[in-house]
């Protein structure tokens, strides 16, 4: 999958990844969403494209250390997410319940979307 591709996929991904917020919001169940989702979705999506854009530099310069960099950016990317999520609950107060909905939504589905780049640059390609 060429980079370029992969970016598409991600604009795309991003687009339907906040579609199901947005018709939660104009629908009136906007009590399902954090008050400040946006920028949860912003620093998770963010940290999703950094990851992958990394992962395909690395891949261009040395093919070799894809699998071992795709391995520490998204542990990089666990880890600084983890951080953010105990600083949001620390310092806003908020329905613990919604927010592990809402974190759960963005990472998992993020998470989920870089093992399908891995997975797709890592194939036979015969």
């Amino acid at each position: 999958m060429s980079a370029l591709k992969t970016l598409i996929a991600f604009l795309v991904f991003v687009l339907l990844l906040a579609a199901v917020p947005l018709l939660l919001s104009y629908t009136g169940h906007g009590n399902l969403l954090l008050a400040k989702f946006w920028v949860l979705f912003a620093f998770i999506t963010g940290f999703t494209f950094i990851v992958i854009g990394s992962v395909l530099f690395i891949q261009r310069i040395n093919p070799e250390l894809y699998a071992q960099a795709f391995l520490a950016t998204t542990i990089v990317k666990m880890i600084g997410c983890m951080a953010f999520a105990l600083l949001f609950v620390l310092k806003l107060h908020i329905d613990n319940g919604v927010f592990l909905l809402n974190f759960s939504y963005l990472y998992f589905l993020n998470t989920g979307f870089e093992v399908y780049v891995l997975l797709r640059n890592l194939r036979n390609q015969n």
